[in-house]
């Protein structure tokens, strides 16, 4: 039975809990804070004035004392991409684990809104920044790391080292790729991606153009068609583009920087009466859940997506409570699924 109620039009406070189980103000306070202090009956007598009162502790006072807010803070590149919503749930895994709450931001690509979102972030005193940032080399993040706040690059490589990073290795993604298609018999093939701002993009290129070149092939026949965003609608406009090349230029096969980019080439060459694998194979990159579930299911570089989350969040704790902690940069191996989108072997 609670000894006082608090008066009507006003949240329950620490006093109000205090004296509705008979005890001091620093017991309600080690309860909050330090329960392992306190005797199994007093804190059960605590928590039960807590509930019966519907008291809610003040975490932004908690955090003016301590300094930090009890969350971590994921900055996305492009919401609109089911790989980053992958990533976050691995991160928010970690975050439970840890009984932090995730702040999930996203950049949509533009570097301004990115330090928007980083400056918002500084004043809610998160423990610990997750990003995939538009630019690695950005002032901005520099700026992070100058301000002591933990920090780990997600889906990019640290250059300097100055702070944690976890990755795939893109460059092999891009020849396992391609490797895959020359297996399969393609001579012509299509990379479609772009903008070349985008690192991931370039390094897949360059897996793609080093192994065309070491199984002798021609440059030419490695056409890149670049697009401007990493999207479904670029897929399609690709597909246009693709289906106006000469019959003699006109790729068998097609690499795409991601699996949006090879679904919407999926879509577009499916409506325009092409038969995909038998008129153009598409390989994606990713594998996130929409490349099984295709028209025609999508053959893909997989990326361990939720994997990336858990291992980010579990670096940048570390550096936020682990004052022995050493910056690591975590690269992950890409794997093909092949699926019917690249069929069997061309004779």
């Amino acid at each position: 039975m609670l000894t006082q109620q608090p008066r009507n039009g006003r949240a329950p406070s620490v006093k109000d809990v205090a004296a509705a189980a008979g005890v001091s103000l620093g017991t309600v306070s080690n309860v909050l804070n330090r329960p392992a202090v306190v005797s199994a009956a007093t804190r059960e007598r605590v928590e039960r004035a807590m509930a019966e009162l519907g008291f809610v502790r003040n975490e932004s006072a908690r955090q003016l004392r301590a300094g930090t807010s009890r969350a971590l803070a994921y900055v996305m590149l492009d919401g609109g991409n089911p790989f980053f919503h992958d990533v976050a749930e691995g991160i928010e895994t970690a975050a439970e684990d840890a009984d932090l709450s995730l702040f999930v931001c996203n950049s949509s690509g533009r570097s301004e809104r990115e330090a928007k979102h980083l400056d918002r972030l500084l004043q809610q005193r998160v423990q610990g920044i997750l990003i995939t940032p538009v630019d690695p080399d950005a002032p901005h993040l520099a700026d992070l790391a100058q301000r002591g706040l933990p920090f780990v690059m997600v889906d990019r490589f640290s250059r300097a080292g100055g702070h944690c990073s976890v990755a795939v290795d893109d460059v092999l993604g891009g020849r396992i790729a391609v490797e895959h298609l020359i297996d399969r018999g393609h001579r012509r093939v299509a990379f479609v991606g772009g903008p070349a701002s985008i690192g991931q993009v370039r390094e897949r290129l360059q897996g793609a153009r080093a192994v065309w070149a070491e199984f002798g092939m021609p440059e030419e026949d490695l056409i890149h068609l670049p697009t401007e965003a990493l999207t479904v609608n670029e897929g399609r406009s690709a597909g246009e583009r693709l289906a106006g090349l000469p019959s003699r230029r006109r790729p068998t096969a097609a690499f795409c920087a991601n699996d949006l980019l090879a679904l919407g080439l999926l879509q577009h060459a499916v409506t325009a009466g092409l038969r995909v694998p038998d008129d153009l194979a598409i390989v994606g990159f990713d594998d996130i859940d929409f490349a099984a579930a295709a028209a025609v299911p999508l053959t893909s570089v997989r990326q361990p997506r939720q994997e990336l989350g858990r291992t980010a969040a579990r670096l940048v704790l570390d550096e936020a409570t682990n004052p022995a902690h050493v910056h690591e940069q975590a690269t992950f191996v890409p794997a093909l699924v092949a699926r019917a989108s690249t069929g069997t072997v061309r004779r």
